[in-house]
């Protein structure tokens, strides 16, 4: 299975860099995992509706280039489906039995997905109401997939 995280923005801090790195080695014996960053679109700090959607717009075109139309898409969407990780890793197993092999995770930026990116999506996932950085919404989710791996097979950890 090849998995691939596209997410908007470069990881700056050293300490996320290493969790993730950590995570994304122990998977190396389950899947293969990818991780794309897209430039943010550079923005000031006050938006109008017009200009938020076209830096989202930008975004999302930036984010759909690293896409392929075999891939099952699933973007991180504050009003997504949260699940537990045990749900998580039963759909990525499903998602596998089905002959899914390439999956893609997206992470917005700042101001979220534009919705020609939620309209690609095959899902919407949520990991809570509560807003995150997407840097660190990043390491969450290697470690999820992690998880799900080690729920899959059955073997210690997720407890």
């Amino acid at each position: 299975m090849n998995i691939t995280i596209v997410s908007v923005g470069k990881l700056k801090e050293k300490y996320l860099k290493m969790g993730i790195d950590e995570y994304v080695k122990r998977l190396g014996g389950y899947a293969k995992m990818d991780i794309i960053e897209v430039p943010d679109e550079k923005a000031p700090e006050q938006l109008s509706e017009a200009e938020m959607e076209i830096v989202k717009k930008k975004e999302g075109e930036r984010i759909l280039s690293k896409i392929g139309p075999d891939t099952y898409v699933i973007a991180l969407a504050i009003n997504g489906k949260m699940k537990t990780s045990e749900q998580m890793a039963a759909d990525l197993e499903s998602l596998m039995t089905y002959g899914k092999s390439k999956i893609a995770f997206v992470i917005g930026g700042s101001l979220g997905l534009h919705d020609d990116v939620l309209k690609r999506a095959d899902e919407q996932q949520s990991f809570g109401k509560m807003t995150l950085p997407h840097q660190l919404m990043k390491l969450v989710l290697v470690e999820q997939v992690y998880r799900s791996f080690r729920i899959m097979k059955g073997e210690p950890y997720h407890k």
